[in-house]
């Protein structure tokens, strides 16, 4: 499957439900939110009442990215929100196996994230477990950064991995995404497309999604 995930990171909040719409109307096919808390990142963002606003918007699975302290004291709230996704960053969780293992038990899908810098490799042990990788493809906490070019050595990497391993976790990639690096991006294993201010940013969103879901499709 290959998938577009808008983020309303980039989305007008005094419109939300029409934004959401419109992208819902290119053929996007999960909703992404990005939850910052101002401590992990530089940056405040929303919580769980705004996930269930998305939730209270749309149909579409909802993919929640939590660039947080201590997730494990908030994975329930989002669960209950609407979040059909969950991810941590593999920077911040300590125990990640039973973070993971939290999120699984609430019957939401479960994913580790890792920064530009964090090796590919630190999530060898992780992998038969999860349900995807996000990589981060800029540093997080701020939408509207440039794409850093060896994110697609580092989702062929793992994109290797999960084939010589023989699993079937989903590739997701955030940060940066447009019309220029999707295709290459797709090419090099990537399954999940985060496109946050090259959708919303626009100045027709539904067709920004087309262009982008065309550039993924077979």
């Amino acid at each position: 499957m290959k998938a577009l995930a808008p983020s309303i990171l980039s989305a007008d909040m005094t419109h939300l439900a029409q934004q959401i719409r419109l992208v819902e109307m290119g053929g996007s096919d999960l909703i992404h939110c990005d939850i910052m808390d101002g401590h992990f990142v530089p940056n405040i963002t929303f919580g769980p009442m705004m996930v269930e606003a998305v939730r209270r918007s749309t149909k579409l699975p909802i993919d929640v990215h939590l660039m947080i302290n201590d997730p494990d004291k908030y994975v329930a709230a989002f669960a209950e929100a609407g979040a059909n996704y969950i991810s941590v960053h593999r920077e911040e969780v300590v125990h990640l196996n039973r973070t993971i293992n939290l999120i699984k038990d609430l019957g939401v899908k479960a994913g580790v994230v890792i920064n530009p810098a964090t090796p590919v490799t630190s999530l060898e042990d992780i992998l038969e477990y999860i349900d995807f990788v996000l990589v981060m493809s800029v540093n997080p906490g701020f939408g509207g950064q440039k794409f850093i070019p060896n994110t697609i050595r580092r989702i062929k990497q793992l994109d290797e991995m999960r084939s010589s391993h023989e699993l079937n976790f989903d590739i997701e990639v955030d940060g940066g995404v447009d019309s220029t690096n999707i295709r290459e991006l797709s090419e090099a294993g990537c399954n999940i497309f985060v496109a946050g201010s090259s959708v919303f940013g626009a100045d027709n969103i539904t067709a920004a999604t087309i262009e982008l879901k065309n550039k993924i499709s077979p």
